[in-house]
């Protein structure tokens, strides 16, 4: 296969998991384990923020109305919660980079948290369907969110979008829209600075002369494109029908790749 075709097509699978709550860097694992071929630190990060882009993008009268409307109560109330997300995202992960805690990346480990994360979405769900709908983001969710945040980045294969939003929605955002647009606002300053994390990591080592720029301006790209129809369907799917089927996709994924791989893979 060209390695043009391989790059196209995990700016396809970024786009399409990056959002959903089935977790897109244990799906690129999963693919480049398979047969795409590994790719740098910097690629993976750097098509995510073509996905990043999109939800910005998509958000972007949200985003121009909590900066230039501070001034209103619940906007500033609403910023307020999305900085202290992001900040405790920002300080756990300073402490998780310097103690070097994260599991492989394999896929054994990322099998589990797949089928340990549809469990939780089942969960998740079964719990929120007896609260009533409250669409308010409370401090407790804010603190909790970016908490979630950490623990995705430490187990691949968790969903970022998945811990967080169903961390909110049992931490009191039951109302499914509610707790994914919070949980997509925080991804964005998150996923951001992890790309400008890992480019000066490039850089700053020399790496850069070594990175495959133009596969990664193709898959920032496509991932861009493919995000922003994934993200769209996915705001239109939510007000109407559960997370249910995401949790059993990745709950059948996980059975079969503990099925199919060998222990220890």
């Amino acid at each position: 296969m060209p390695d043009l075709i391989r790059v196209i097509v995990l700016g396809i699978i970024e786009g399409v998991t990056e959002f959903l709550p089935i977790s897109s860097t244990g799906h690129l694992l999963i693919a480049e384990d398979f047969g795409l071929g590994a790719r740098s630190e910097l690629f993976n990060v750097g098509i995510q923020a073509g996905a990043i882009l999109a939800v910005t993008l998509i958000y972007w009268k949200r985003i121009w109305q909590l900066l230039t409307q501070w001034q209103e109560r619940g906007n500033r109330d609403y910023l307020f919660k999305l900085v202290t997300a992001f900040a405790i995202t920002c300080v756990l992960g300073v402490v998780v980079t310097h103690y070097g805690f994260k599991l492989p990346e394999t896929i054994t480990p990322i099998a589990w948290a797949l089928l340990i994360g549809g469990f939780w979405i089942l969960g998740a769900e079964a719990i929120a369907a007896r609260q009533a709908d409250r669409k308010e983001v409370t401090w407790r969710v804010a603190i909790l969110v970016g908490i979630a945040q950490i623990v995705a980045g430490v187990f691949p294969g968790t969903s970022r979008s998945g811990a967080t939003i169903f961390t909110a929605m049992l931490a009191g955002t039951s109302n499914r829209p509610a707790a994914t647009e919070f949980s997509f606002l925080v991804g964005i300053p998150t996923m951001y600075a992890a790309t400008g994390y890992e480019l000066l990591k490039v850089l700053k080592h020399g790496a850069a002369a070594h990175e495959d720029w133009t596969a990664l301006i193709v898959g920032f790209v496509v991932s861009l494109i493919v995000a922003f129809v994934a993200v769209k369907w996915l705001l239109s799917y939510i007000r109407t029908h559960r997370f249910t089927w995401f949790a059993v996709y990745r709950i059948a994924l996980g059975i079969a790749l503990l099925a199919l791989i060998p222990a220890g893979a």
